[in-house]
Formats: structure tokens, C-alpha cells, sequence
């Protein structure tokens, strides 16, 4: 588990959708911040209050003992100094007698040691940035052969001070490399680099008495599972700002991690989510107003900070330094421009396009819908408006609108579909099935609820797929799952993300009534999807019967790579009858689509470009030589520039001249829906046959 602090959503949602989205405003700073840094009276009565809701309500039958305080412990450290950075061996020795003793202080209230270890922590940060400020003014040699090591969670603590300053003076040297080769000259690479250490450095010394209790609180929690949170007064306040009343974005959930501001979700509608240029796990690392505005070194800021400054009025241009989730680790920022707005309603909306195509001397035409989010107007339904929207609602008279267009087969589109109304993605199922279960849900006492469809209409009967990805989640995995155990329809693309849990929100002031105290909030799993053949969703997500090429391992994002997540399991299945025999197909299915990407360039193309990306995330150690770091990245665009006009020749293409700049990539706009298309093509074909 990295260093995570707050989250923060870019974006503006209109009252129709259910998922609301929130901002927070930055936070107001105390003078014990600075000093007096001691857990506030009120702490051991709201500590025992989280112990008494989490322990009752959460799915997980835990036992807050020595096993679970060594976890929190652990998370704790971490999430202070993922990167062992900070604290000295000494330290962690000194640390070790509290490791099996969180789970009494938890039980009593007792937070004196927590304050005291982050007390260490805060000092060792001042240290090592009185370091900092030294070496950032001394020129380095780049001439040297040494290497920087990323990634230090395996490596051992420091021994002494002169060991954690070595790491730090690599670290330096590394940034200022790094900006040097951007174009940086040495001013500004002093500069740029001062303002982002002091900027740190102002970040930790503000942190306050409320700042460390939640840190620890999540410690605690995020032990028993990664979707039990305890949010701050302050945090559960910004939490529950509509973003909709007021604040206008760029449309993205923000998250700090590490000394970075990434990107965890492109809200659909908004800008980022319109531009097609930001992606989930992209690390913004500038940030600029307008058409020439100075550009802001914000690595090191808090999010509450940087979200200052990339939120703005509807129609300003925003310009964000980006580091691409798919970089590898010789990466130089890319500048990309964003005009500011609201994220609109019909943004949001599920929407139709027709793929045209031959195949094997056969002409088709299928229909696709794309699906951003599962979304209801709750509030219009509630007031009896018949014309209310929701996702069910729109993709029904999007499939009349593809059926009287005499379309092939249809695809549901649910790549980055994060979720959303679980009540859509039951209804949105039962426009393709008679009748029937959808989902099964555990609760924590062990009752089984079933979500059925008990409409009986059958709005589609044709050839179905459904294309997702590793960021489909939550209600896009309820129903691409249920599409599959029915066998309705063909899964298609890559193993889904694997959230199969269920939060409910806990407002501590309501339970503590007679504090005259503002306390937080507690998030707190309460049950478990599980699929109508018994199967969670949870860990496991949705396994396609399709498989696409995957630059993303499961141990890398989903949720199976959070260490606390909750493991798949099973139940006894529901009764359901099967509405179609896709299994039938499947081996003739995968055999000719393999058969076609084996014969294809752009998906040889893409399986390098993967390789090469896989290979570069596993690199751990990064040259401080500039001439090897300069050799390394011509390379790396040589790479680039021959596939590129590999895939012109092929194309009949003009050919780019050496060191003509890449404005616009051959490669297809979307291989995998092209792909998608040509299976059910296969499909439509063996069914006939």
C-alpha cells in the first residue's frame, strides 16, 4: 500500500446520475501543526466507536489482535515511508515494540505512540531536506557511472544519516538529470527543484493532530480491507460537496500517491474524459493556466492543493504536465491543454455508433453502445417523472434505433465503466434475457438477497457481445457476468477489475449524539456481490471468454493487488435457466481470432509495444550518466519512428522523414473494437451454421 492521502474529483455532475462526485477545498492549517502534535481529547471515545461499527457491520470477521496490529503496523510505517527514504534503522528498531501493541491501543484509545512515531517521521523529513537544500545548489556530474534505485520497498532501512543522504543525493541528481534533459537550464533546474522540496517539505510540517489520526485510522482500516475508510471531519465535509452546485473541472478523480498526483478515474462527460488524452494512472507533475501561463512544479504538493490550481471557471484552458502511465522509466513529461467545463449530462449518456466491415465475403454491419457509467435519475423518478433517464431506459431505445437500422449483432462497450446503479445493471440485463436472477448479495450475517429481472420482455434477441477491460468494475462486472452465465452473449477483451464489494457510509456524529465535537465519517464493507453460478466477482472480476492482449497484470492494478483485498470465494448458485449456447462456439471462436491476430501487424505492433512497456515498469534502477540516459532515449524513439512507418508501409502511407515529429499515429483508433466486431461476426456465421 503507497502513501495516499485525500482523493479529490475534478468534475461537474449534473443532478440526473446517481454517483455523485466531490472536490475538496484546501485545507485550513493549525498552529499545533507545527508544535503541539498530540492526539485530541475526544479521539478515544470516536476510536472506540469505529472499533464498535467496523468489527459489527464489516463483512470480514476480523480479531482486532497482535496478528492485525502487526498489519497496521506495517501500514502505517509505510504509508509514512513507502519508499525508506525517511527513517533510519534505529528508528524502526525503536518502532518494534509498538507492533503488537496497536491492537490494545486501538481497544483503549490510547494514540500517544502514533503521534510519537509520526513526531520521528516529520523530524527525519526536516532532515533530510536541510540535506536537500545544500546538494540542489552544487552541480552534479553527469559524467559519473552510477544508477538511482526507483523502487526501494525491498530494500534495507538506512543505517545512519550518511546512508540516507546517499539515497538522497541520487534522488536529487536524478530530478535534476531528468529536467535537464526536458530542457531545463541549470537556473531553472535549481529553481524548479527548491520550490518543490520546500513545497514538501511545507506539506508534512502542516500536517495536524486530525491529519495523523485519520492516516493511522486508515492504516487500521485499509488493513481488514482496501474499501473500509475512516475520512476526517474536514474530509467527510469535502466529501459530501455536490459537485454540481458550484465547482467546474476537468472532469478527473485525483488521488496524491507517493511525491505524485495521479489520476484514478476519468469521469465520463468531462473534459479529460472528451479529450481522450488522459488516462487512468497518469501522474500530473505540472500544472499551467492559459495559452502561455508559467508552468507549476506540483510534485510534492498536497492534493487539496494542486486541485487549487487545476480546477477553474467553465471555458479556461488548463495545461497539465503529464508522466503516462505506460512510460517507461526514462519518461519525459508530455504537455497536454484542456479547456475547462462541466461534465453534461449527454456526455454521460450511453451512445450508439454503426461499425461497417466485410468478412469472409460477407458484409456487416454491427451496432455498438457505449456505456460510460450505470446511471438513474433517482430524483426525477422520485417525483413521478415518467420520462426520467437512466441507462436502461436510453439503451433500449438506442437497440429500437440499431433493430430498425437491420444491424448484424450488437456490442455493449463497458471498457472503463467503473459502475455505478446497481438497480441498472439488473434492468439493463433483462432487456436481454425472459426473466430471471442477475446477482446474488451476502450480507455480513450471512443472508443471500437475490437482484432479479422480473420483467418478462425480451428487448433484443440477437447476436451479443460485451467488450471490457480492466478498469470495468463494480456494476459493469454484475452485469457482463450475469450476459455470460446466461450465455447470452460473448465477453470479449480483458479481465475486469475484481470490486465485488458493498460500502455503506457511517456519519460518527449521528451515532455519537452528545459530543459537542465534529467527528468523522467510517466507510465500511458490509457485504459481497456474488455472480447466479455462485461465483464472486470480488478478486476475481469477470475472466472473458474472448481474451485481448493486456498491457496491465493483475498484480498491478485491481483489486487482487491490494495485499488487504477480500478473497473470491463462493456460494451455492440460484436457479436460472441458460438463454443461449455461446459455450458452444468458444473453441472455434478463439481459434479463429487467434488465427487473425497471429496473421495481423497491428496486433503484432501492439504485443511489442507491450513488451517493450512491461519491460520498462520492471526496470528498477535508472542511469544518473546523461550520455547513457540520452542513448537510451533515442532509442527509444527510434523504436518509435520505425513502427510507425512499418504501419505506413503497409498502409501505403507517406513515410516520415528522420526526425519528422509523429503528429498523428497510423494505428488504428480502436484495435480492440474492430477485433470485437470481427468475433461476433464469427459468431453470427457458427450460429447460423
Amino acid at each position: 500500500m503507497k502513501k495516499i492521502f485525500l482523493f479529490v474529483l475534478l468534475a461537474v455532475t449534473a443532478g440526473l446520475f446517481s454517483t455523485k462526485y466531490y472536490e475538496t477545498d484546501s485545507l485550513a492549517f493549525t498552529p499545533d501543526s507545527l508544535s503541539v502534535l498530540a492526539p485530541k481529547d475526544y479521539y478515544p471515545e470516536e476510536t472506540e466507536i469505529v472499533n464498535s461499527l467496523v468489527s459489527r457491520y464489516h463483512y470480514k470477521k476480523f480479531k482486532l489482535n497482535d496478528s492485525l496490529s502487526s498489519e497496521i503496523f506495517d501500514r502505517y510505517i509505510e504509508a509514512l515511508d513507502h519508499n525508506k527514504s525517511y527513517f533510519l534503522l534505529s528508528d524502526i528498531n525503536k518502532f518494534e515494540q509498538y507492533k503488537n501493541q496497536l491492537d490494545d491501543f486501538l481497544l483503549k484509545g490510547e494514540l500517544n505512540a502514533v503521534y510519537e512515531i509520526f513526531k520521528v517521521y516529520r523530524n527525519r523529513v526536516n532532515d533530510r531536506f536541510d540535506y536537500i537544500e545544500n546538494i540542489i545548489k552544487e552541480s552534479f556530474d553527469f559524467s559519473k557511472d552510477e544508477y538511482y534505485e526507483v523502487d526501494r520497498k525491498d530494500a534495507q532501512w538506512s543505517a545512519t544519516d550518511e546512508e540516507a543522504n546517499e539515497i538522497w543525493r541520487k534522488r536529487i541528481k536524478n530530478d535534476a538529470l531528468n529536467l535537464k534533459l526536458a530542457g531545463k537550464d541549470p537556473d531553472s533546474i535549481i529553481i524548479t527543484l527548491s520550490k518543490r522540496y520546500e513545497n514538501y517539505r511545507k506539506a508534512i510540517n502542516q500536517y495536524d493532530s486530525e491529519d495523523v489520526y485519520q492516516l493511522f485510522m486508515n492504516s487500521y482500516t485499509q488493513s481488514i480491507d482496501p474499501h473500509t475508510n475512516y475520512f476526517s471531519p474536514l474530509t467527510s465535509e469535502n466529501f459530501k460537496i455536490n459537485m454540481s452546485l458550484s465547482l467546474e473541472g476537468i472532469g478527473a478523480q485525483l488521488q496524491q500517491e507517493d511525491d505524485y498526483i495521479k489520476i484514478v478515474e476519468i469521469i465520463p462527460g468531462g473534459p479529460a474524459y472528451k479529450s481522450n488524452k488522459l488516462k487512468r494512472n497518469d501522474k500530473i507533475v505540472g500544472v499551467a493556466q492559459g495559452e502561455d501561463g508559467e508552468m507549476v512544479d506540483i510534485i510534492g504538493w498536497r492534493v487539496t492543493d494542486a486541485v487549487q490550481i487545476i480546477r477553474g471557471p467553465k471555458g479556461t484552458t488548463v495545461r497539465l504536465l503529464i508522466l503516462p502511465a505506460d512510460a517507461g522509466i526514462n519518461a519525459i513529461p508530455k504537455e497536454i491543454k484542456l479547456v475547462r467545463d462541466k461534465v453534461k449530462l449527454e456526455e454521460q449518456a450511453a451512445k450508439k455508433e454503426i461499425l461497417d466491415f466485410k468478412q469472409d465475403n460477407i458484409n456487416y454491419k454491427i451496432g455498438v453502445i457505449k456505456i460510460p457509467t450505470f446511471y438513474s435519475d433517482f430524483e426525477a423518478q422520485q417525483k413521478g417523472d415518467k420520462n426520467y433517464r437512466s441507462t436502461t431506459r436510453d439503451v433500449k431505445k438506442i437497440i429500437e434505433e440499431l433493430k430498425a437500422e437491420n444491424v448484424d449483432g450488437i456490442i455493449i462497450d463497458l471498457r472503463n465503466n467503473g459502475g455505478g446503479a446497481l438497480n441498472e445493471a439488473i434492468d439493463l440485463t433483462g432487456l436481454f434475457i425472459k426473466d430471471g436472477p442477475v446477482v446474488q448479495v451476502r450480507n455480513s450475517d450471512g443472508s443471500v438477497q437475490v437482484g432479479a429481472d422480473s420483467d418478462p420482455d425480451i428487448v433484443y434477441e440477437g447476436p451479443l457481445a460485451v467488450l471490457v477491460n480492466k478498469f470495468s468494475a463494480s456494476a459493469s462486472e454484475i452485469f457482463s457476468g450475469a450476459i455470460q452465465d446466461y450465455e447470452r452473449g460473448l465477453i470479449i477483451g480483458e479481465q475486469t477489475y475484481g470490486k465485488g464489494t458493498v460500502q455503506n457510509l457511517i456519519d460518527l456524529n449521528r451515532v455519537m449524539q452528545k459530543s459537542d465535537d465534529k467527528l468523522g465519517q467510517v466507510k465500511v464493507t458490509i457485504a459481497k456481490y456474488y455472480r447466479i453460478n455462485g461465483g464472486s466477482t470480488q478478486s476475481l472480476g469477470v475472466i472473458p471468454d474472448i481474451t485481448l492482449p493486456s498491457s496491465i497484470h493483475t498484480d498491478e492494478f485491481g483489486e487482487s493487488s491490494e495485499e488487504s483485498a477480500l478473497p473470491w470465494d463462493e456460494i451455492k448458485p440460484t436457479k436460472y435457466k441458460i438463454a443461449g449456447n455461446v459455450k458452444d462456439f468458444l473453441s472455434l471462436l478463439n481459434s479463429k481470432h487467434k488465427e487473425r491476430i497471429e496473421a495481423s501487424n497491428e496486433f503484432d505492433y501492439l504485443l511489442e509495444d507491450i513488451k517493450e512497456s512491461k519491460e520498462e515498469r520492471n526496470r528498477n534502477q535508472v542511469s544518473l550518466n546523461e550520455e547513457i540516459r540520452k542513448k537510451e532515449m533515442e532509442k527509444e524513439e527510434e523504436e518509435k519512428f520505425q513502427r510507425e512507418n512499418e504501419r505506413r508501409k503497409t498502409k501505403g502511407i507517406k513515410l516520415l522523414n528522420k526526425g519528422e515529429e509523429i503528429k498523428e499515429s497510423s494505428a488504428p483508433e480502436d484495435l480492440y473494437l474492430d477485433e470485437s466486431a470481427r468475433v461476433l461476426a464469427d459468431l453470427i456465421v457458427l450460429s447460423i451454421g
